[in-house]
């Protein structure tokens, strides 16, 4: 007879880490809102917190799948989709190295040393899959795949205060020029091909996080906002626009992990929203950094919710 346990650690999807992401996401998001708005960082501290107990948590749960069933996690490198989902654990650690800063530079260094040889090493892997020997169906992309591009242009933002400049330079670089190559890539599967299927359909929303991070990125890299900057910035807004037409439709969707894509773009946005109104002192950043860090907010909460529900009954846990 199946340990209903056994197979429930089979079937644990490296998905979940995209859940610390977001919640990542929302505590810089929520430090952002906090200075401009002129309060205590307490929100954030609790939700940083959270954080970090819920990536111990699904890192815990990931290494007993990696011991018990390493059959079930090479399935997942070899699946076309969740392939590109493998470097949310190094832009989990790289984020939570960017929340530690102001608490434990110490702390925040081994973190931020961890998640960027792993985003490397995941970058390399990922890339080396696309153009390998195996062959991909234009269903198989999807702005999923733009993660493992996202995650390079993170490093800088705790990477440069650290001292790692050049090292910042080096992943920012390539974050940008694997962004150009996907975008291309993606609104071509989207225009010229079948719709995303519905659960994919969430991801829609990563498109706005390689120009918003990378406006963070570059801004800690140039130490100003140039005419680059207000390119990314603004990239970020039309994408988040495109998103917003789509988003009534995908918001009637079945939950799935996918919806956890909503949390990270936004954040990303909101971050750079407030830090472009702190620079320029623009009035009317201020208010979208403040409105988008409410639904950000919001959409954070009903995830949860959903989230703890859909673990609970156990449909989390499901074979794709």
């Amino acid at each position: 007879m199946t340990d209903p346990t056994h197979r429930w650690l089979e079937h644990y999807p490296v998905t979940l880490f995209t859940i610390v992401m977001g919640m990542a996401g929302l505590t810089l998001a929520l430090r952002a809102g906090e200075q401009a708005l002129g309060l205590t960082s307490a929100l954030s501290a609790a939700v940083y917190v959270v954080t970090l107990a819920l990536f111990g948590v699904i890192a815990a749960g990931y290494g007993a799948k990696a011991l018990r069933h390493p059959a079930a996690l090479r399935a997942e490198w070899d699946h076309p989709v969740k392939l590109a989902f493998f470097p949310a654990i190094s832009i989990g650690l790289l984020l939570l190295a960017a929340a530690t800063m102001p608490w434990s530079e110490p702390v925040a260094r081994a973190m931020w040393l961890i998640g960027a040889a792993l985003q490397g090493v995941l970058t390399l892997a990922v890339v080396s899959g696309w153009i390998g020997s195996r062959a991909f169906l234009h269903g198989h992309l999807s702005p999923a795949w733009f993660i493992p591009a996202v995650g390079n242009v993170i490093v800088p933002i705790a990477g440069v205060d650290l001292g790692y400049v050049e090292l910042s330079w080096f992943f920012m670089s390539v974050g940008l020029i694997f962004w150009l190559i996907l975008l291309t890539l993606v609104m071509n599967r989207l225009v010229f091909h079948d719709p995303l299927p519905e659960r994919l359909q969430p991801t829609l929303v990563i498109l706005i996080a390689p120009p918003a991070a990378g406006f963070l990125a570059w801004v800690k890299l140039t130490g100003g906002i140039d005419h680059l900057a207000h390119i990314l910035l603004n990239g970020g807004y039309f994408f988040g626009l495109i998103v917003a037409v789509q988003l009534p439709r995908i918001l009637r969707l079945p939950f799935a992990m996918s919806f956890w894509a909503l949390s990270f773009p936004v954040a990303a946005l909101t971050i750079a929203s407030l830090q472009y109104a702190e620079v320029t002192g623009s009035t009317a950043h201020h208010l979208i950094g403040l409105g988008l860090l409410l639904a950000l907010t919001v959409t954070l909460g009903a995830l949860l919710i959903r989230t703890f529900r859909a673990v609970s009954s156990g449909a989390v846990f499901q074979l794709e």
